[in-house]
């Protein structure tokens, strides 16, 4: 069995960058029709500038949603999306930072509010890894900073936002397949992605009342540059190859999830996690 999926590459920092990447993601598919799902509704999206963040912001632009780029440094990647969402006909503005920083995390808001006067949709998708071969390797604080991107960033910038959700609002939440599967090199991140399940469902109850929905989505293997900014040349090589489709997947095939998960077509469902994973079971 063939178990090569992509071109052996690496780099070097992180976060990756998109447009070093080889072949680069499809962040919208061809066959993609819009249907206005979210007309009038003001998104923010946290690791905006590439990979899933990207794919959401363009279709998120083509449901009629504005959107807040949220991102780290990737400032070349950040004009990337603002001009796609543009030329898909939306309106989006960029806020650099770290979103592990409770502060930044309100600035950001006071920004989006200042801009459009509302928050409808909060997507809660920055995240880091990085791979360790055992716990002994993992220092605290690298495990602090992992948390503080993944987790602490999601508490911050909800609590600051939930003062402008109204009812009919949501949040997005994004985990991963390692919440359910585990992964022996990247013990911190499935930690986190753990937390942001559990988070998720918690919040979701709490919320309810509020007429708030809190969703996540749990993607698989995605083709992002987080993947060679993590990973050796030889692992990307194989990226995906262990799923039932035998293949990484998209971000153009996990944006949907997104707005399923955001639009009233999704109006009673709330505490879930949606698994675009390439087929692995994972019952959770």
């Amino acid at each position: 069995m063939n178990d090569k999926t992509l071109p052996a590459q690496h780099q070097e920092r992180q976060p990756g960058i998109e447009h070093a990447m080889h072949p680069e993601p499809v962040y919208l598919a061809d066959d993609y029709r819009a249907a206005g799902k979210l007309a009038g509704k003001v998104a923010i999206i946290t690791g905006g500038d590439s990979g899933i963040g990207r794919a959401v912001a363009v279709h998120y632009a083509l449901e009629g949603a504005r959107v807040a780029l949220v991102y780290l440094n990737e400032d070349e990647d950040a004009q990337k999306t603002l001009d796609e969402v543009s030329r898909h006909g939306g309106e989006a503005i960029a806020l650099a930072g770290d979103v592990g920083d409770g502060s930044f995390c309100q600035c950001a808001v006071d920004a989006v509010i200042a801009k459009w006067g509302r928050i409808d949709i909060l997507i809660n998708n920055a995240g880091e890894q990085h791979p360790e071969h055992n716990l002994e390797a993992l220092d605290e604080a690298q495990w602090e900073k992992t948390f503080r991107t993944n987790i602490f960033a999601m508490f911050h910038l909800t609590k600051v936002a939930l003062e402008h959700l109204q009812p009919g609002a949501s949040i997005i939440n994004t985990s991963s397949v390692t919440a359910y599967k585990g992964n022996p090199m990247l013990l911190d991140y499935s930690s986190t992605k753990g937390a942001i399940t559990s988070f998720t469902r918690s919040l979701s109850i709490n919320l309810a009342p509020r007429g708030i929905r809190v969703n996540g989505v749990a993607p698989g293997p995605i083709w992002t540059p987080l993947i060679p900014s993590t990973f050796s040349a030889e692992k990307v090589a194989e990226f995906g190859a262990d799923t039932p489709l035998g293949r990484p997947g998209q971000p153009a095939e996990v944006a949907p999830a997104f707005v399923y998960l955001a639009s009233n077509d999704a109006s009673y469902v709330t505490g879930q996690m949606l698994h675009v994973n390439g087929g692995s079971v994972v019952n959770g």
